[in-house]
């Protein structure tokens, strides 16, 4: 990527809605494991593979971590709800760890589009 588009693309991370930059961060991380997905061929792909479920789980452990927070504004059913997700990514992640399977990836994609796609006000009938 060129010196003006990081520029550009740091400025919009700056600047952009908390919600839009959430639903970016998780639209990225699923993009990376649709990747990983892709390139599959019986067993993960180490380099790209690797990198997208530890992308994958630090931003979850983020979410997590906010989602904890004494601070977190969110009602306390909706936080809960986002905290089961965080467990079962976790859980995931670890499965793809310990014994990849593509399955565990298409999983977190799925969730991470959908949450996605819930903050940016989108459903599946729109």
């Amino acid at each position: 990527m060129s010196y003006g588009a990081n520029a550009y693309a740091k400025a919009v991370r700056a600047t952009a809605p908390p919600r839009e930059l959430e639903a970016t961060l998780l639209l990225n991380a699923a993009a990376k494991l649709q990747a990983a997905y892709d390139a599959w061929d019986g067993g993960p792909v180490s380099g790209g593979f690797n990198e997208a479920v530890m992308y994958n789980r630090r931003l979850w452990t983020v979410f997590i971590d906010a989602l904890s927070s004494d601070d977190n504004r969110l009602p306390v059913e909706t936080r809960r709800n986002l905290l089961r997700l965080g467990v079962y990514i976790m859980g995931e992640t670890y499965s793809l760890m310990t014994k990849p399977a593509g399955e565990h990836l298409q999983n977190i994609i799925k969730i991470n589009r959908g949450i996605a796609a819930g903050l940016r006000g989108k459903t599946r009938a729109s």
